[in-house]
């Protein structure tokens, strides 16, 4: 089974509908990857996405609706670090020139397996090692 992880960007548009075409396309592919089981998150990914939503967009949702949200993100493919990834990860930084937050999604995305990276925040088609970013947007 493929595996594709998804940035916190990419979650935002797809549950903010004030976004027009960007949340279309970002819910298009959350879409898909709920219904192909395909999909994978990290802890770090779904703290994110619940401060953004609740108190960084235009319209901050309430507090109940992105939890009900991030239960059910939640029964994704879900990767939890510990000590050795963020290890990795910052030899991650270091070898691809990326902040530490970036470099800790590669190495979640890495871990669970995922060939495709879901995101805005790099360069669509850039590769590190398997893993292939792609953007909704483009």
């Amino acid at each position: 089974m493929s595996v594709e992880f998804c940035d916190t960007n990419v979650l935002v548009y797809a549950y903010d509908p004030a976004e027009g075409l960007k949340h279309e396309r970002a819910a298009e592919v959350v879409d898909r990857l709920w219904d192909s089981r395909e999909g994978a998150l990290s802890i770090q990914v779904l703290q994110e996405f619940f401060v953004v939503t609740t108190r960084k967009l235009r319209t901050p949702m309430p507090v109940a609706v992105a939890r009900g949200y991030l239960e059910v993100l939640s029964r994704w493919r879900l990767f939890a670090p510990d000590g050795a990834d963020v290890l990795h990860a910052i030899d991650a930084s270091v070898r691809w020139q990326l902040s530490f937050w970036d470099a800790m999604l590669v190495t979640a995305a890495q871990k669970v397996g995922a060939t495709v990276l879901w995101s805005e925040d790099f360069s669509s088609g850039r590769r590190f090692d398997g893993l292939e970013v792609r953007s909704p947007f483009e």
